[in-house]
């Protein structure tokens, strides 16, 4: 039998990359957690989610062999985390991939080689068990020529990965035997088995060979190109390294759970089943939260920041039950970041960003979680004194859902008062929220069906646009028509796209928009226009086009750029790198870019940033984005790889993005970023740089809009002729005067309002005088109902409190309107509230005006839109009474 191996968590990651890394893999960086224009997924959720584009055709990669550590979210079910031995929120997911290039005959046996082999991971043969589709014959082969025994190989129906429409196909799982020791049911238990519900067999590893388009006619096609997927849990196999019985007692974990053990004093890790799972949420959430947060997300009560917001309570929670009362998640991010330094230095670097946003959510739900407690102690005291043995299910949700309150805290409260938890009210509410949900997304999370139409189309195209704007005698190389690749393209077509084997027009990339302009054949005749041009999946520039004369491959045409507005572009494009650092330079270089667009007459950018930015910052920053278009900074470019750009100090906005090769902008000393797009060549080409506007667009996003040179200056027009009309309107000869006339004007609105206030409150006492003398007797007590003439609410409430002082009856119902709307208010004394509340009063006679309201049991009022009903609402009201 072999030892085992004595690895790290960075060691495994390592070794895996490295192993595919030497059969000839390209090891990709692991991507933001936030996806990066794909809204189908709200987290990165497994390796293959950054492959997507690969895997469907869209972009064909440098290299057909890939692979990586991705970390992943997953919180379909945050509810399991802690209870189980290897359920996390967030976990890292080695991978190998081919597009199109190996198969089932070199995987398998490199992943033997992987799992067996002394120079890797040396696991002992004997404890290593496969499963496979009882249909894939070829599968089983190879893992025999591999060297599996048969009786390690196990037939099973389930190995098929099927995520509806999109590619699929067969798949074949690993398993480690960790010995019946480490089992959770009987040796001769039914589940005891690779790939049952046990503890033994432990799946480490999911080969799938992707080899079928699922249609959208729910047939299985065979695919162009046949694929490989596989995904690996490097915590899973840590815990093997570590011969830890969970993957929380692995070193990707422990020291957060002993960082825990501090804060709560009187706790320790492996005392008490009940507070280990408090240990393992707190480790578990932390490191979610950590690293959402470091690549952009942030805490709201939407999407991503939903996600971050019930993590945090959870985990908040998870720490009172550990009897820690003080913020702490926010201490822990240093050691989230040490743990993780190795493949995610970035972590560290942030920790300070990071744990701000933290401490921030911490103390606000602190508040929140009083708030719940004081509900919770309200319904509690309710239930006693209605002598119900019971709290019903919604008001449990509530507390989950509004408080963070998990559903089992609430049932801890209830019982240390003797009451229990409708249980069933609770998950139908539950239900009722996840439908709701699901309706509002209704988003396809599958892949697209793959497409080969351009995908071994490999002839070069070059780009020229960066120097010049028109080509002559550019070929056509490419060409189709409705899809299908054609020799001659007709006018009459809708969907016609072409390749050109040289090319003055940029394609749609990093947020800049594509180039439009003609095409003009050799007689000096337009025979088209191109509307919009994108990358075709070989990278070559591929236009979409408009043709009012047919267009032949292999024919030469004349390739005109739209001049003034490729130029406007080139403004925008630069005004946003100034834009970028200028952000980070004022508010702090945690800002990240969200997204841009780079328009013909504006520019806008959306950027991480946790609260709002001030009218102070945002004048330094436009201030300081002027004043390197006043310097007259040269803009220069150069192509280099990407760790020579790195040690410039360019910044890499959306990394995945850039191939081997990339092109570096830089701004003087000021800025440095990679970039593919185009730009000036001085700064002095802007002229002038505006915000027209901010905003948050979402969770922590923030988005400017801007605007250059001859955009710039017409908006500033547009305010100098509001000035000049102003000026015009206030009768002032001098600009500089109206603010002082502004305040003059309001000085005078508020002594005229104070003046009017005065006046009703006048014609309130003299009508109150007429009002209160006109008491009438009902079955509950006296009454005083009547219509005024007032100029609204306030006054009514002035002649409630007046009634109040005075004592002058037990009930008061009054009513005024105003043009079509009416108000009505009711007033009960503080001793008939006890039997009649305002609000049950103000419910029974708001429907004569049309109208609805409520208040607390001495005060309530209503508004509706039928005045002429205010009659009978006083008579309802008399009635009410007397009943």
């Amino acid at each position: 039998m072999k030892k085992l191996k004595k690895l790290n968590s960075a060691q495994v990651r390592r070794m895996y990359l490295d192993f595919f890394i030497q059969h000839g893999h390209k090891e990709m960086p692991s991507r933001s957690l936030v996806p990066v224009d794909d809204p189908t997924l709200l987290w990165i959720n497994s390796g293959v989610a950054t492959m997507k584009k690969y895997f469907d055709g869209k972009v064909v990669p440098e290299n057909p062999r890939m692979t990586s550590s991705q970390k992943s979210i997953r919180t379909n079910d945050i509810e399991n985390v802690g209870k189980t031995a290897r359920h996390h929120t967030m976990f890292e997911m080695l991978g190998n991939f081919s597009v199109g290039d190996y198969f089932k005959k070199e995987v398998i046996p490199w992943a033997w080689e992987l799992l067996t082999s002394d120079e890797w991971f040396a696991f002992d043969p004997a404890k290593l068990y496969i499963t496979y589709y009882p249909k894939d014959h070829d599968a089983y082969n190879y893992w025999r020529e591999a060297g599996v025994p048969e009786d390690h190989l196990v037939q099973n129906k389930d190995n098929f990965w099927d995520i509806g429409q999109g590619p699929s196909g067969p798949d074949t799982e690993i398993f480690y035997d960790r010995g019946q020791e480490m089992n959770n049911v009987p040796e001769d238990d039914p589940e005891n088995y690779p790939g049952g519900e046990n503890e033994r067999y432990l799946e480490i590893w999911n080969i799938v060979f992707s080899q079928f388009n699922h249609t959208p006619e729910d047939t299985y096609e065979p695919l162009p190109h046949k694929n490989i997927d596989t995904g690996m849990g490097l915590e899973r196999v840590v815990s093997i390294f570590e011969n830890a019985p969970t993957n929380f007692e692995t070193d990707l974990f422990l020291p957060l759970i002993k960082q825990t053990e501090e804060f709560s004093d009187s706790k320790k890790y492996g005392s008490n089943a009940s507070d280990d799972i408090q240990f393992k949420i707190i480790a578990d959430h932390i490191r979610t939260i950590t690293f959402a947060i470091g690549d952009g997300a942030l805490p709201s009560n939407m999407g991503r920041g939903y996600v971050i917001r019930r993590l945090l309570r959870r985990a908040v929670v998870a720490g009172k039950k550990l009897g820690i009362d003080e913020p702490f998640l926010a201490k822990m991010v240093p050691t989230v970041g040490k743990i993780m330094k190795d493949y995610y230095p970035d972590v560290l670097e942030n920790a300070d960003y990071i744990a701000s946003v933290i401490k921030s959510e911490e103390d606000r739900f602190s508040a929140t979680l009083n708030g719940g407690l004081n509900l919770l102690n309200n319904v509690i005291a309710e239930a006693k004194e209605n002598g119900t043995n019971e709290i019903d299910g919604r008001t449990a949700f509530k507390l989950y859902d509004t408080y963070g309150f998990p559903i089992e805290l609430t049932k801890e409260y209830a019982a240390d008062e003797g009451l229990s938890v409708d249980q069933k009210g609770f998950e139908a509410a539950m239900t009722e929220q996840q439908n709701r949900a699901r309706k509002a997304r209704n988003i396809d999370n599958g892949m697209g069906v793959q497409t080969d139409v351009w995908t071994e189309f490999k002839e070069p195209s070059k780009y020229v646009g960066y120097t010049q704007l028109e080509v002559d005698g550019a070929k056509v190389i490419g060409l189709t028509q409705e899809g299908q690749h054609v020799d001659e393209a007709d006018p009459s077509a809708k969907d016609i796209e072409v390749i050109f084997d040289v090319t003055p027009f940029y394609a749609e990339m990093g947020g800049q928009v594509a180039d439009t302009g003609d095409i003009i054949d050799n007689y000096g005749k337009k025979v088209g226009r191109v509307v919009d041009v994108q990358h075709a999946p070989n990278q070559q520039n591929l236009h979409r086009v408009k043709l009012t004369a047919p267009l032949k491959k292999g024919a030469k045409y004349r390739l005109v750029v739209d001049r003034l507005r490729h130029l406007k572009i080139e403004k925008n494009h630069t005004a946003t790198h100034l834009l970028d650092q200028a952000l980070r330079n004022v508010l702090g270089g945690h800002t990240q870019q969200a997204g841009s667009l780079v328009e013909e007459h504006y520019l806008r950018f959306d950027f991480n940033h946790f609260g709002q930015v001030t009218e102070k910052d945002l004048k330094a920053v436009e201030k300081m984005v002027n004043e390197q278009i006043w310097k007259e900074i040269p803009v220069t470019t150069v192509e280099t790889d990407i760790d020579s750009a790195k040690e410039m100090g360019a910044i890499a906005l959306f990394s995945d993005k850039y191939g081997d090769k990339v092109r570096v902008v830089k701004i003087g000393d000021y800025n440095t970023e990679f970039c593919g797009g185009d730009h000036v060549n001085n700064t002095n080409e802007l002229g002038l740089f505006k915000i027209v506007s901010e905003a948050g667009v979402g969770a922590g996003i923030r988005r400017i809009e801007a605007v250059t040179g001859s955009d710039a200056f017409q908006f500033m027009q547009k305010r100098v002729d509001l000035l000049d009309q102003v000026s015009n309107d206030l009768k002032v000869s001098q600009e500089k005067e109206v603010p002082h006339r502004i305040q003059e004007l309001q000085s005078q609105l508020k002594d005229l309002q104070k003046t009017n206030e005065s006046l009703q409150a006048k014609i309130a006492s003299q009508q109150a005088g007429q009002v209160f003398d006109n008491v009438k007797e009902t079955k509950n007590g006296g009454l005083i109902a009547a219509q005024v003439n007032v100029a609204g609410m306030s006054q009514l409430r002035q002649l409630a409190d007046q009634w109040r002082q005075k004592g002058l009856s037990d009930f008061l119902v009054l009513g005024t309107a105003n043009d079509d709307k009416a108000n009505l208010l009711v007033a009960v004394s503080d001793e008939k509230a006890k039997q009649i509340k305002a609000g049950d009063l103000i419910k029974a006679i708001a429907p004569a005006i049309n109208g609805g309201g409520g208040g607390r049991p001495t005060m309530a009022q209503a508004g509706g839109k039928n005045p002429a009903g205010i009659p009978q609402a006083l008579e309802k009201a008399e009635e009410y009474l007397n009943h």
